[in-house]
């Protein structure tokens, strides 16, 4: 008996075909056993994908908690009797606003909070003025009168769209004010007191923002200008890596140049980062002051700063695609302009790390301009180099090389000088900005004095 059950598990199970071959049929366990394994696999996965994106930036998972918390707040208004009473029926447009404006960060709450209660109040009370005027008018010229002022302030809130200073700061309450005015204006014809309906609406409207701005404000707020403050400081400290480390991994003959081209690629977050500091920067206009950010800190002076890095950063895009070039100088050339290369790179660097850490703590740098001589005196060196170069080529060992050859050596070196020179720009925004926001002059240690002696008798 044994032996015929151990036979009827051992049976496979085959399915005939064309041309004589069978398929074998897996047990329908088997599949659900597959089946929910990879269901598992991709559950796990995805959860691992959310803790990591949890786990990089916390303040995420508190913007939903703030968020929740608003709108348990706001439903009170619905929920209980006395507070539903008074709001009357419209306690829902509370909730919508909530959704609508609760933005991540502090600014952006502020701006959509402004936009909508200034665009409501305008578009309804522009209705309510035109449809008592429609009203007086009569019968026959009343709707005339409404779907003319429709067209005509429709079309031309939708073109003001599309000047700059508009779009660029009132865009979402121009929204606002087009489906205000129209709702008002088109249900103002069918509905008996309408002021009364507008009114609660507004209210109902006025108390969703301020809650919005409450939570967003007092519970572990996200600041648009801290977040572009840290972006404009780690982009000035990546480029001053990105700087330093293709010219030293140039000349460094144990490290190829893939290695090269893969490990110092922080420039290109300079050069992808002006659409961030655009929107950083229009958000953080509207934030109060707060933490070491007064009242009308320049924030549009971080734009310039961010310019100037970009500019930088193209000349090191070029100085990275002419190290990573098929097209080599011969290594004994390379090898005589070595030193002055990795010291331009190296002063330059210093001087984008100084300033970085001048924007970063809000201080003015107390030797800036003695780092700025230091890379210029580096540069006049590079330019010594490269008049000596033929005679480097004339007296080289190998009768080979031509000058031909040494033309990628020619365009890094004026691509470092340029750098250089486009460096002095960036510490110019970055002065200005120090004056503009009144950074206070930071206190020079012991070392730095020891420093600014040494290079003062260099320079001398």
């Amino acid at each position: 008996m044994a032996s015929g059950e151990a036979a009827k598990k051992s049976v496979e199970w085959r399915v005939s075909v064309t041309e004589g071959s069978s398929v074998k049929l897996e047990p329908e366990s088997n599949l659900f056993s597959r089946a929910w394994k990879g269901l598992k696999l991709k559950v796990s996965e995805f959860a691992k994908k959310v803790w990591r994106i949890g786990a990089d930036d916390p303040r995420r998972a508190m913007h939903g908690i703030k968020v929740g918390l608003a709108l348990s707040l706001v439903s009170l208004f619905y929920y209980t009797r006395p507070l539903y009473d008074g709001v009357g029926g419209t306690a829902m447009w509370a909730i919508m606003t909530v959704v609508v404006i609760f933005d991540y960060s502090v600014g952006g709450s502020l701006y959509k909070g402004f936009n909508r209660i200034v665009a409501t109040s305008t578009g309804g009370a522009l209705a309510l003025g035109i449809h008592f005027f429609a009203d007086k008018l009569g019968g026959t010229f009343e709707p005339l009168v409404l779907g003319t002022s429709l067209f005509l302030l429709a079309s031309a809130a939708t073109f003001s769209r599309f000047l700059p200073i508009v779009k660029a700061r009132f865009d979402y309450g121009i929204t606002i004010f087009i489906l205000t005015f129209s709702l008002v204006s088109v249900s103002g014809y069918r509905v008996d007191k309408i002021v009364t309906v507008a009114e609660e609406r507004v209210s109902t409207i006025g108390i969703g923002v301020s809650i919005c701005f409450l939570v967003s404000i007092f519970i572990c707020p996200v600041w648009a200008g801290g977040d572009l403050h840290l972006l404009i400081t780690k982009n000035m400290e990546k480029l001053a890596h990105s700087l330093e480390g293709c010219v030293g991994d140039y000349f460094d003959a144990n490290e190829s140049n893939s290695a090269s081209h893969q490990k110092w690629q922080g420039y290109k977050c300079v050069l992808n980062s002006k659409a961030s500091e655009d929107s950083l920067a229009n958000l953080a206009t509207w934030e109060p002051a707060h933490g070491n950010f007064g009242f009308r800190h320049p924030w549009k002076q971080y734009l310039k700063v961010g310019a100037a890095m970009r500019y930088c950063a193209y000349c090191i895009e070029a100085l990275n695609g002419c190290i990573n070039s098929d097209v080599q100088a011969p290594k004994h050339i390379k090898k005589h302009l070595s030193e002055v290369f990795m010291k331009v790179s190296s002063e330059a660097s210093k001087v984008l790390k100084e300033s970085t850490s001048s924007v970063s703590v809000m201080t003015k740098s107390p030797c800036i301009d003695l780092l700025i001589g230091e890379m210029n005196i580096a540069v006049e060196e590079l330019h010594s180099a490269m008049r000596t170069l033929p005679d480097a080529i004339a007296t080289s060992s190998s009768p080979t090389v031509s000058f031909v050859e040494t033309l990628p050596l020619i365009t890094i070196a004026s691509l470092l000088i340029e750098i250089s020179t486009r460096v002095e720009a960036i510490v110019d925004s970055v002065e200005e900005l120090a004056n503009l926001a009144g950074f206070k002059p930071a206190a020079i240690s012991n070392e730095k004095q020891e420093d600014a002696m040494k290079g003062v008798v260099q320079l001398v």
